[in-house]
């Protein structure tokens, strides 16, 4: 079967079903209609210092007023949703952990999650909290990114640099606790991959401390600064309405007033036993979702510091050892549960004990047939997990309801009708991370 509209997917019948080839038609012909004497069309990116990362920026403008934004993606496109399906699913998290490499945790989390709702297991409790830590350290991180970039882009090298500055504290903070700066994989189904090292409790009330100072630091440095203030004020402009039919979730729309956070609305892990406020606002610009995000991380310290005096001794994994990875092992140097002792015992003690761990290992556990979605709040915005199994050791399907794709639709209804220098600000104030919209 052959169509003729270049936007429907052509179909051809094979032996494993049918396969459907779908095109967008040519830039020339979907650029048509912007051509006029008085306008001129302009691309920014996919490679450009302005652009947010790998995207591309098809803008009509007349004089520097923007008459036509058209978002273009793909540039970055992994295929980890599909490279899923032949992994197990522990060895899924290894992927997803790469999607948002700014807010990894937060895709490990939510697809553990929808792992176990499909087990019918619960992480032991102090598993889940040590996940909640973890969380609210990533969003802090997630945010400084966003005003190192932001501000970079915006032209100021002084919030670049410090941004990072603070993301490196951040980074090794969450290095000394899953033994990884990024891509951690540090969250498994069932719980997490070993407990908090012995001193983390001195380690993250210093972190605390320190962070708390150094955000009053980026309210004297940049809320107060007239030129950060005028050069996001009235930018960027996204009602909520516009966000509501849009689909956007996270920052952007409390920024237009609606105090949607998961954490408040549907909580998770043990957010309801934590005290913090969902900071909004009703002016739907730049500079309010600039505020917001500061609050955020405030909010977050608060939540951290919470959360410790919460944690009490006990399992970080589920006591199923059909389940179990690491199981209740001694963890060896590789983090990964393969001490000697624990080599020692099954290789001369226990046939049956080898058996098990190899196949744990190599072939993965059973997940009763099913489907699933369960949704957490990213720094970004709503993040659910579309998870299906068809009783097997690997995923049927896995899809990922990423809020950077969903918010990213928002450019056009932001940028046009304003300068191409506002372009920028808004972009940066969506804060998207294209490892997350092109998966």
């Amino acid at each position: 079967m052959t169509t003729t509209d270049p936007y429907d997917a052509d179909v051809r019948d094979t032996t494993e079903g049918p396969i459907y080839n779908v095109a967008g038609g040519d830039w020339d012909e979907v650029l048509e209609d912007a051509t006029h004497d008085e306008r001129m069309v302009i691309n920014l990116g996919p490679q450009h210092p302005s652009t947010h990362g790998v995207l591309r920026i098809v803008v009509e403008l007349e004089g520097e007023t923007v008459t036509q934004t058209r978002v273009v993606i793909g540039y970055l496109h992994t295929g980890i949703e599909k490279n899923v399906e032949y992994r197990t699913w522990t060895q899924g998290v290894t992927f997803m952990t790469r999607t948002d490499y700014l807010a990894p945790l937060s895709h490990e989390a939510a697809y553990c999650m929808a792992v176990e709702k499909l087990l019918g297991v619960q992480a032991p409790r102090r598993a889940q909290l040590i996940r909640q830590l973890l969380l609210e350290i990533n969003r802090i991180s997630s945010h400084f990114v966003y005003l190192a970039t932001g501000g970079m882009e915006l032209g100021s090298t002084t919030a670049a640099a410090l941004g990072f500055r603070e993301r490196e504290v951040i980074l090794d903070v969450l290095e000394y606790i899953t033994g990884l700066r990024m891509n951690h994989a540090f969250i498994r189904p069932g719980g997490v991959a070993q407990d908090l090292p012995p001193d983390w409790k001195d380690r993250l009330t210093a972190f605390v401390k320190t962070m708390t100072e150094r955000i009053r630091m980026y309210h004297k440095l940049f809320t107060g600064q007239p030129v950060w203030r005028n050069r996001l004020k009235g930018v960027g402009y996204l009602p909520l309405d516009g966000a509501l039919q849009l689909g956007v979730t996270g920052p952007v729309l409390r920024s237009a007033g609606l105090a949607w956070d998961l954490r408040k609305v549907e909580p998770y892990l043990a957010y309801d036993e934590v005290d913090f406020e969902v900071p909004t606002s009703t002016e739907a610009d730049c500079w309010a979702r600039y505020l917001l995000r500061m609050e955020e991380m405030d909010q977050s310290l608060k939540i951290i510091k919470q959360t410790m005096k919460l944690l009490e001794p006990g399992p970080v994994m589920v006591e199923d050892k059909k389940i179990a990875w690491p199981a209740q092992l001694t963890i060896g140097p590789d983090g990964m549960g393969n001490s000697l002792e624990h080599v020692r015992k099954i290789m001369g003690q226990s046939m049956e004990s080898l058996i098990h761990h190899f196949k744990l290992v190599t072939e993965g556990f059973h997940v009763p047939a099913g489907q699933v979605y369960l949704p957490i709040e990213s720094p970004r915005g709503e993040l659910g997990y579309h998870v299906v199994s068809d009783g097997g050791t690997r995923p049927l399907r896995v899809h990922a309801r990423e809020p950077s794709f969903i918010n990213l639709q928002s450019t056009p209804a932001m940028t046009e009708g304003g300068l191409i220098a506002d372009l920028i600000a808004a972009i940066a104030s969506i804060d998207p991370v294209m490892g997350g919209v092109d998966r």
